[in-house]
């Protein structure tokens, strides 16, 4: 069902938007030196950098997804942070001093000086790939979730965000960037607390918050840390701290979408300080995030849930044939939720083993039918689906009777795999949807604005940092680079201008040809690490071994991004491991080459 917004939240939304679009706008009105336009003329205080870092990491990706991923399996995500802190501490260490005394714009140009153009120039077009394309999925995941929730359009969604970006990004440069992130950061912050408060009220008054975090507890959803070296576990302690830090390294480190706001600090001390600050405050905040998560849970264990948080979806199978069997789910997960809410009361009033037990068994029977429910909207949206599974059911019955084990064995398993994928299809996949359509469904009247503000405002600030450092990268390392004669401040401010509307464009034109994927936050992530373990390990090389020499750099980072890409398509490794892997190979491959190219090449 579709939800019609009170004017009390149409003015909250409004009125916060068109605050941050206009402060930010006017605060930086007139900037006409490149100094100024692209590094925010070093004028920003360590907090306004801290801030800024942390909105731009924190888009609506980060409300909607890790929210959802919290709902669905605990706490856990978190430990996809736990390199952070320490890639900070390297970069304030390693990088910043570095950038600060040969006074960049940009993080490639030291490339150059260190290798050659042509390395500078790959490295920033790998930039350019990766980031342009999360650019355009920061406007569209909270763009296609709040048009299905709402019915508004999608494509308006995509171009109301993508203009709203572009008139202050445009305007502003790097600095109107920054400025209007310290008001996003406010709210974003405020409509958080205020939703954990308002979610903990919601729960029945004879359950206290540490009942509710063991009734999250007896499903494992707050089982944080897992030491084990399983490579099929995507996110455990060692992921984080070694794949996580390699991940952290080359964000923070090397993609100009950071790099630019540290580098708007006033002194070297203050951009120290203020990544510093992003590095002890953004794991609590992301433990927070996922906490609201699993908040989420917990009320729902006390009040109904859909079995799929897309309206859509749902009214989809239950027009179609399969409508009585998805009926029959439902009210199979009605009779699991009384059940389920019994349990959780006798948890509230004491510990007892038993309960907790009986609920894990009882919420892994829920999981199973909300996975059922995708494999019949899937069924019930793709024919080809359909006949596919149709013809492997049947061959699987044909070899049950037979003799052939093995080939039962392996079609059996055929089923199961495509089964499951039904739950990764963009009409099956609710998780992402969960968070807003409890925001809609539960919350008060002012409050709902306030959190649309807050998923619109992620969506702007790190949309804003994104096109504001591929227009910047465009502009300094490619244009102005290759430019015959030096061209003056007020020509390359102008250019940047026009750089910025048409990255802005482009962006746009990415979120309205997007498709969702198993989840969104993941998505943004595994883009990045395919290409940031290539960039950090150039960086590397030209910091820690002087020998290397520019044509080996360029000639391992081409060979080594062909070879990561492989390894992502084939499935070799979790995605957060592709850091480590493709910065150890290019460092592998560069020291191979150096010696068998012709010395004139190196």
């Amino acid at each position: 069902m579709q939800q019609t917004l009170d004017w009390i939240d149409w003015t909250v939304l409004i009125t916060t938007l068109a605050t941050i679009v206009g402060y930010g706008t006017w605060k930086t009105r007139g900037q006409k030196n490149a100094q100024d336009y692209i590094k925010g003329g070093n004028s920003s205080k360590w907090w306004t950098i801290g801030l800024s870092v942390m909105a731009t990491q924190a888009s609506a990706i980060t409300f909607l997804s890790t929210t959802g991923q919290a709902f669905s399996d605990g706490m856990g995500f978190v430990q996809f942070y736990f390199g952070l802190p320490i890639a900070m501490v390297i970069i304030c260490l390693v990088f910043i001093p570095l950038y600060h005394r040969l006074k960049v714009y940009t993080a490639y140009e030291f490339l150059e000086n260190r290798f050659d153009l042509k390395t500078r120039s790959l490295t920033a077009i790998l930039f350019l790939i990766q980031r342009g394309l999360a650019a355009g999925i920061t406007i569209f995941a909270p763009a296609i979730i709040l048009s299905v929730v709402l019915g508004w359009n999608i494509v308006t969604l995509n171009i109301v965000i993508g203009v709203l970006v572009i008139i202050y990004t445009v305007s502003g440069g790097t600095k109107a960037v920054t400025v209007t992130q310290k008001q996003q950061m406010f709210v974003i912050f405020a409509g958080m607390l205020a939703a954990l408060f308002i979610i903990i009220n919601l729960i029945p008054d004879e359950v206290s918050f540490t009942d509710a975090i063991d009734i999250a507890g007896a499903t494992g959803r707050m089982e944080v840390l897992d030491f084990s070296f399983d490579l099929e576990n995507r996110y455990t302690v060692w992921s984080g701290l070694i794949g996580g830090t390699f991940l952290m390294l080359s964000y923070f480190g090397t993609d100009q979408s950071q790099v630019q706001r540290y580098l708007s600090g006033k002194s070297m001390k203050e951009m120290q300080m203020g990544l510093l600050f992003n590095g002890l405050l953004k794991v609590p905040m992301q433990f927070f995030i996922l906490l609201v998560g699993v908040m989420v849970f917990v009320f729902y264990q006390f009040n109904p849930s859909p079995l799929n948080f897309i309206d859509a979806s749902t009214q989809t199978v239950l027009t179609s044939e399969y409508g009585d069997d998805y009926r029959a789910l439902q009210d199979k997960q009605t009779v699991l939720f009384s059940e389920k809410q019994k349990l959780s009361l006798t948890l509230a009033k004491n510990d007892n083993p038993e309960a907790k037990q009986q609920l894990f068994v009882l919420d892994s029977i829920e999981k199973s039918y909300r996975l059922e429910s995708k494999f019949l909207i899937k069924k019930a949206v793709d024919q080809d689906y359909t006949v596919e599974y149709n013809k492997l059911q049947k061959e699987v019955e044909a070899l049950q009777s037979s003799s052939e084990s093995e080939a039962y064995l392996t079609k059996s398993a055929e089923l199961t795999a495509l089964y499951k994928d039904s739950a990764k299809d963009t009409q099956t996949n609710d998780r992402d949807y969960m968070f807003i359509r409890f925001i809609l469904n539960n919350l008060p009247k002012g409050l709902i604005g306030l959190l649309l503000a807050v998923i619109l405002s992620a969506a702007m600030s790190s949309t804003a940092s994104e096109i504001n450092a591929l227009a910047t990268i465009t502009s300094i390392d490619l244009y102005g680079r290759n430019q015959k004669e030096e061209k003056g401040d007020a020509h390359m401010v102008k250019m940047t201008k026009w750089f910025t509307f048409g990255w802005g464009i482009i962006a746009i034109i990415i979120a309205c040809f997007a498709n969702l994927a198993e989840n969104l936050i993941q998505l943004v992530n595994i883009i990045g690490s395919i290409f940031y373990g290539n960039v950090l390990g150039i960086f590397l090389l030209a910091f820690f071994f002087k020998h290397i020499k520019g044509n080996a750099v360029f000639v391992g980072a081409l060979i080594t991004q062909a070879i990561v890409v492989m390894g992502w398509w084939f499935d070799w490794m979790p995605y957060l491991w592709l850091n480590l892997f493709g910065c150890v190979v290019v460092i592998f491959m560069a020291h191979v080459l150096q010696p068998l190219l012709p010395k004139k090449l190196t």
